[in-house]
């Protein structure tokens, strides 16, 4: 059996590749346990900085599979809540690792695969890319997150047209939508992000952390709630080696050097 996400390390970035290419990367439990598992070992890996998720054989991913999805009638609601679930730790898991997380997306996105997509930090797109909430065209409701994550971009009637229509959206036009942070050439995705998250490997781990949450919080937090947070991680980060070196370095007019650090992190104490 194929391992159902591929891990390959490229520098200080970290790829993992959706494994199914013969049904377009479409979506089994197994992937739900598998890609949790590579974001943790990532997350405690010193030498990764910044991680790159994409698909294998020109599809990102086409989402559930619906022969396994039709299987799900027969089981009890609890039973098939269950399965939903496996989906939604996934997600949490994309949105929650400490480090950030790029999509590469070639081929279709679809249904959770779009959600999949959505909840990665930053998003790399081909121009033709296919972005779909397709579960309408099969009688299904979106599930994944994917209403929460495009109603931060899109206004609530657009929303709703996407989802009732199940209509295709390419990558050129999620980028107008402020969907898509680089927008390349077929066959470019990889490449491109790859090199987005090579840059940001460099930058100091710690600080991309809090960074990371602050941007995840603002949209919900009231203006109070998110200055609170802001001071709060503001008064971490000054107090954290990783400023010490930026500072340092601005002043003696050289690169930080925040990979070093990551590394003495990891060595035991004697």
């Amino acid at each position: 059996m194929n391992e159902p996400v591929l891990v390959h390390r490229d520098g200080a970035v970290q790829l993992l590749s959706l494994n199914n290419p013969a049904a377009r990367n479409a979506l089994t439990p197994e992937v739900y346990t598998a890609l949790p598992a590579a974001l943790e070992q990532a997350q405690r890996d010193p030498d990764v900085g910044a991680i790159v998720l994409t698909g294998v054989g020109g599809a990102f991913c086409a989402g559930g599979d619906l022969k396994r999805l039709a299987q799900r009638r027969a089981m009890t609601p609890p039973e098939r809540r269950a399965g939903i679930e496996g989906l939604h730790d996934m997600i949490r898991a994309i949105r929650d690792c400490s480090k950030p997380v790029i999509a590469a997306v070639e081929g279709a996105a679809a249904g959770a695969g779009l959600s999949i997509a959505l909840a990665c930090d930053m998003l790399v797109a081909a121009r033709n890319a296919s972005f779909s909430v397709a579960y309408i065209k099969v009688g299904l409701s979106p599930d994944g997150g994917a209403t929460a994550f495009l109603s931060g971009f899109v206004s609530r009637q657009l929303l709703t047209e996407l989802c009732l229509t199940g209509r295709p959206v390419t990558g050129e036009r999620m980028q107008t939508l402020g969907v898509v942070n680089r927008l390349v050439e077929p066959g470019r995705a990889l490449t491109e992000a790859i090199a987005m998250a090579q840059s940001v490997a460099a930058g100091p781990e710690r600080a991309a952390a809090r960074i990371k949450s602050l941007c995840r919080h603002a949209g919900e937090n009231t203006l109070e709630a998110q200055l609170d947070l802001e001071a709060q991680y503001m008064a971490e980060s000054l107090g954290d080696d990783e400023a010490a070196e930026g500072i340092d370095a601005f002043f003696d007019k050289r690169p930080a050097d925040f990979p070093a650090l990551r590394r003495a992190r990891a060595v035991p104490s004697q």
